[in-house]
């Protein structure tokens, strides 16, 4: 078998997501910007699909904020020309749903998100039809003017709401060009000096920074709270924009508090010098009450206590959670490296029934997405009832990301470990809440709750 190294194929995999939460609000802005286009039907009889007038919209809103000169895609995806020669391609990686880059199954459970980029049905019978049909170039009156592309330094929430309120950067720390993992853990001052309910959080690496930030968390420290007693802040890793907070819902940004950061640098052959992470902060106004505390937290599979995944084999782990109050989750993000290849999200009720919430059948390592769950679909459970995390992995040949299946693999904190966890934002209600929620929206599946 031919040997890979484990470095060069790790390196190739983290530099690939550079800007990758570009291409997460990427359909949000163009979408904005273009309200007046309307994509015509893929089977209308009345006219053959175009590139000027069918296709080129679909690139602007979803494809070209990574597909152009100086982007993070392979190639340019701006011109008729451009286009058409990587068509075939194009027409591949859109029907596998590989592009864009958002990996969650169409067909499982909650589908109403929040800044969802996956393609639609009818977006991709588009550019099937087109492919299939010739590639006609139509006429350039029908083309859509282009777009003024966002500043890859900018905070991606701000085209929402605005410059944040509140910037909190790590200390500077130079990643050498070559070497093992690093991690910088320095702790600030967050600068805030009342108590404010958080509305938005963005975590963002530096431009150059990108490529070898494999993760950055953020906690709050509070005197008199001990360690980690203050509660996480944010936590962001390759392909993540943000966390929304729900109205209703308050985490708290404390007064007079510091801000640790546990930030996963990986070299990848070029040194970036003085790197700074910032998070930048958006409250809602200041006689805002939250009615009920939200937190971030990290859920383990298997307890996350360790496991041993053997060369050429595979591994299902499995987590259970449940709480002592009513809550509401608010967003799911799956974490792992390059053998996990799904996790999916469940709920076990108190009456043994169980419900399928979110399932990502096509994990990889390079997207790592919160799935923000529309406010009136967000599973809802009661005392008594479970979370149920299930992860798969791979550690075969049939693994494309995998670096070496020759190896043995265990949980760590290297990118070369492997790691068993999900974010999940959680709303904790009282009974009172979690009735006025039921009765908002009839009470069944959490897989039929989209349909509301």
């Amino acid at each position: 078998m031919k040997q890979v190294s484990i470095d060069r194929v790790l390196t190739r995999i983290v530099t690939a997501g550079v800007p990758a939460m570009l291409a997460i609000f990427a359909a949000g802005q163009v979408e904005a910007q273009q309200s007046a286009v309307q994509f015509a039907s893929a089977s209308s009889p009345e006219r053959a699909v175009t590139f000027t007038a069918d296709i080129m919209p679909i690139l602007q809103q979803n494809c070209q904020v990574c597909h152009q000169a100086g982007g993070i895609g392979p190639m340019s995806l701006m011109t008729y020309q451009e286009v058409r020669r990587w068509s075939s391609r194009i027409k591949q990686q859109v029907v596998e749903r590989n592009m864009p880059p958002y990996q969650y199954d169409t067909d499982v459970g909650i589908q109403d998100l929040k800044y969802d980029p996956r393609l639609s049905e009818e977006q991709i019978q588009t550019i099937v039809d087109w492919v299939d049909s010739g590639m006609a170039e139509g006429d350039p009156a029908d083309m859509p003017p282009p777009v003024e592309w966002p500043d890859p330094a900018a905070f991606r929430l701000a085209d929402r709401f605005g410059p944040p309120d509140v910037i909190i950067k790590s200390t500077p720390y130079t990643v050498p060009a070559s070497g093992q993992d690093r991690w910088w853990q320095p702790v600030v001052e967050s600068g805030i000096t009342e108590d404010r309910c958080i509305r938005a959080i963005e975590t963002k690496p530096s431009v150059t920074g990108r490529q070898v930030a494999h993760h950055a968390n953020s906690s709050w420290r509070v005197e008199g709270a001990g360690f980690g007693g203050g509660g996480q802040l944010s936590e962001y890793a390759l392909g993540k924009i943000g966390e929304i907070i729900p109205e209703g819902a308050c985490r708290t940004a404390p007064a007079n508090g510091q801000v640790a950061f546990d930030i996963h640098y990986w070299p990848n052959g070029v040194e970036v010098v003085d790197d700074q992470v910032e998070v930048g902060i958006w409250f809602y106004p200041e006689d805002y009450e939250g009615q009920y505390r939200q937190t971030l937290t990290l859920y383990f599979l298997n307890g996350g206590r360790g496991f041993d995944i053997a060369p050429h084999g595979t591994l299902m782990t499995q987590g259970f959670h449940q709480f002592d109050t009513p809550v509401r989750i608010d967003s799911w993000q799956p974490h792992g490296h390059t053998r996990l290849v799904a996790m999916s999200l469940q709920i076990l009720r108190a009456n043994g029934r169980t419900e399928n919430v979110s399932m990502v059948s096509n994990w990889s390592a390079l997207w790592h997405h919160s799935h923000i769950y529309e406010d009136n679909v967000a599973p809802l459970l009661a005392v008594g009832d479970k979370l149920l995390l299930t992860g798969w992995y791979d550690n075969t040949e049939n693994n494309k990301y995998n670096p070496d299946p020759d190896q043995w693999v265990g949980i760590g904190d290297r990118t070369a470990d492997e790691m068993s966890h999900a974010w999940i934002a959680v709303t904790h209600l009282d009974e009172e809440g979690y009735q006025q929620l039921l009765a908002e929206r009839q009470r069944r599946p959490v897989s039929e709750q989209q349909q509301d």
